[in-house]
């Protein structure tokens, strides 16, 4: 739960925000950049509002529906503060997939492992293709987002060049 507070307090830090909008945001900018999955917005927002971390006021406007807007607490601001001090120096071991399928190479015919290698190369180029076409379309503001597709793409390239050495040795 750590990264959805720090996620949700985040994109409050900006100021208020509607439950509409935050889900916006998550949807148009953040996806494309981040690794966590979100399937409720209200969820967290419910348990960090319980925590006092966030403020919900509820609002209308005619006769529409009641609109509830969410905003960041001085308690919130410093668990955001503190949590994204702390995730400069988190550090867990990556884990990928296809680490598994490598345990058990030995008892993989080795013309198979190599076609499905060659082809996971190929499909690591098209993200890599992906996230270069994203980086040539963020905004000139938005320069922290530059900063994660450099990190995505390096992580993209230092999987391309260990899969292919792997491919060699299976000659």
């Amino acid at each position: 739960m750590i990264e959805h507070e720090l996620f949700f307090l985040g994109l409050l830090m900006e100021g208020p925000k509607h439950g509409y909008e935050i889900k916006r945001l998550i949807e148009e900018e953040l996806l494309p950049f981040i690794g966590l999955k979100i399937k409720s917005i209200y969820y967290p927002l419910k348990k960090m509002e319980r925590l006092g971390l966030v403020n919900k006021d509820i609002g209308r406007e005619g006769k529409w529906p009641e609109k509830f807007t969410y905003s960041i607490t001085p308690k919130g601001e410093k668990i955001f503060h503190h949590l994204v001090n702390e995730s400069f120096l988190s550090i867990e071991r990556p884990y990928f997939n296809i680490d598994l399928a490598l345990y058990f190479l030995p008892y993989v015919d080795k013309k198979i492992a190599k076609r499905r290698l060659r082809a996971r190369v190929i499909f690591l180029s098209r993200i890599k293709r992906d996230l270069e076409n994203l980086k040539q379309n963020i905004k000139p503001t938005a320069k922290h987002l530059s900063v994660i597709l450099e990190h995505e793409l390096d992580l993209v390239d230092a999987e391309v060049k260990s899969i292919t050495r792997l491919i060699s040795t299976l000659e």
